[in-house]
């Protein structure tokens, strides 16, 4: 079969393979009430079933590297595929609490190769030329997954039943296995010393880290001794695979990334852009559905416009990064950012969803425009035997980027309503105490008007935290702004020995 027609069908399995794990994060999100119910679940111990699978994702991250080059990309990718499917159809058929979580832990696991991995294998199957387009194709899966995921979620929800969400990816998983197989070329493995020590201190440092982040909230923080610990272990453990990084001979991570100053400001830039896509992700919702009062459908509708403008975008930037300074598209793509949460931070309780519409559709040209660029310029540079690693290091990097930034968000969204809740409690009560005139429904002489008044309260110091998180957001992307300077434009394209040979096998 020509070159010309395995390069779309190995990109179509990529794909395939990315849109389902890169679905598989929110699917089940819109489930979890039905998933509560049937397996006698409490709220608390329902979270593990998302939580348990990013942790499992977080630490297996770092080890997809040396997996990768241990085994080979085609039969790494095709584990990674076939784990994948099987742990979704043993969560769909979990029977009780225990069960799921483990399964989803199992399947985090199996996950957290799969886009590292497959990224490698489309960078090393498309010349510079086609990298692009193909990174653009790539991305939009990875794109247009979370962003269906709930609402496929809640329709198989309503007219089958949750575990469908977990059913839906065998047909995917089939499809995406069988086009790898037959058409994706096997490289040989470059085995080497698996790092137990590096591995293990990074793996202790996330988990713990996690943890910490994830019952920050329920234990109020630094006033828990478990958060003290985990926040020490996590320290601990990270200064511990920090300095056996830069003195061990074979290490996690290979020294050699850090020596590419592109990697490493495109791994800086990773971590910033996750913490500006994944907080905004986080608090939209949060904002328009629990002050805003929208349902979760009305939600969804307005932000609707951002993921589409999205798609309409990266069909123009394949061919665009190839002809612009990437480095120019990224100061672009953030200002975008800085606009858009520029926009955010004016919002307030009288204002309708064209606002709403307007600022995601701001921050959709954004996104757009920074995904190809920083997917792909991080690499240019970098030698194909250290793709894998690099492409781990990178997810890695934006994972941890993005959940430490949700966590802080959250607290401080928390934090700051409670400060504003009592300013204008306090405020309230001098006025009332002066005599002036409240309206009638938040009259605090009737008890419908006492919780009336209380609910407006805690509704405007919520509002006042968002827009502040929304103004944090915007000093982050203008501060990131300049960082485009420490990034150098490719000489004479990447340290290449060209791309993979495109035959059958």
């Amino acid at each position: 079969m020509s070159a010309a027609l395995n390069r779309p069908l190995i990109t179509l399995g990529l794909i395939l393979s990315a849109f389902m794990s890169a679905m598989d994060t929110t699917v089940a999100n819109i489930a979890l009430p039905h998933i509560q119910g049937s397996i006698s679940a409490s709220p608390e111990q329902i979270t593990w079933v998302i939580t348990s699978y990013f942790i499992a994702q977080a630490v297996t991250i770092p080890v997809s590297g040396w997996l990768a080059a241990r085994f080979g990309l085609k039969p790494m990718l095709l584990f990674c595929v076939l784990g994948f499917t099987v742990t979704s159809v043993m969560c769909g058929m979990a029977m009780n609490l225990p069960e799921l979580v483990l399964f989803r832990a199992l399947q985090g696991v199996v996950a957290a190769p799969l886009m590292p991995v497959a990224q490698s294998v489309l960078i090393n199957i498309n010349p510079p030329e086609r990298l692009g387009r193909a990174t653009a194709l790539f991305t939009m899966a990875a794109v247009v997954a979370p962003a269906v995921g709930p609402v496929i979620g809640g329709w198989l929800t309503d007219e089958l039943s949750w575990r469908w969400c977990f059913y839906i990816n065998l047909p995917a998983g089939l499809l995406s296995m069988g086009l790898l197989y037959f058409f994706l070329p096997a490289s040989p493995p470059a085995p080497r010393p698996f790092d137990v020590l590096g591995f293990a201190s990074l793996g202790i440092a996330v988990s713990a880290l996690q943890l910490m982040l994830d019952r920050g909230t329920t234990l109020d923080w630094f006033d828990s001794r478990e958060i003290w610990i985990e926040a020490s272990v996590a320290a601990c453990a990270f200064w511990i695979f920090l300095v056996h990084s830069i003195t061990a001979r074979a290490p996690l991570f290979p020294r050699a990334l850090l020596a590419d100053r592109n990697f490493q400001s495109s791994a800086m830039f990773g971590f910033f852009f996750s913490t500006l896509t994944f907080t905004s992700f986080a608090l939209l919702p949060l904002m328009m559905q629990g002050v805003l009062g929208y349902s979760a459908v009305h939600a969804g509708v307005l932000s609707a416009p951002r993921g589409i403008l999205m798609l309409i975008i990266l069909q123009f930037m394949g061919r665009v990064d190839t002809l612009v300074d990437r480095r120019v598209l990224i100061a672009v793509g953030l200002s975008f950012f800085v606009l858009a949460f520029w926009e955010m931070s004016r919002f307030d309780l009288s204002m309708d969803g064209s606002s709403i519409v307007w600022a995601t559709i701001i921050q959709g040209f954004g996104q757009g425009i920074l995904f190809v660029p920083l997917s792909t310029l991080g690499f240019m540079t970098i030698a194909p035997h250290l793709r894998p690693d690099a492409a781990a290091a990178t997810s890695f990097v934006r994972n941890v980027g993005g959940s430490i930034s949700v966590a802080v968000f959250q607290a401080l969204t928390v934090t700051n309503s409670q400060t504003v809740q009592s300013t204008l409690s306090a405020h309230i009560g001098r006025e009332i105490a002066d005599a002036q005139v409240l309206p009638s429904y938040l009259s605090p002489d009737t008890t419908a008007g006492a919780v009336a008044l209380a609910g407006e309260i805690q509704r405007q110091a919520l509002m006042v935290a968002y827009v502040d998180d929304f103004r944090l957001l915007t000093i982050i992307a203008v501060l990131s702004i300049p960082l485009v300077l420490l990034i150098r434009p490719p000489r004479g394209g990447a340290k290449d020995t060209g791309p993979m040979p495109i035959e059958a096998h």
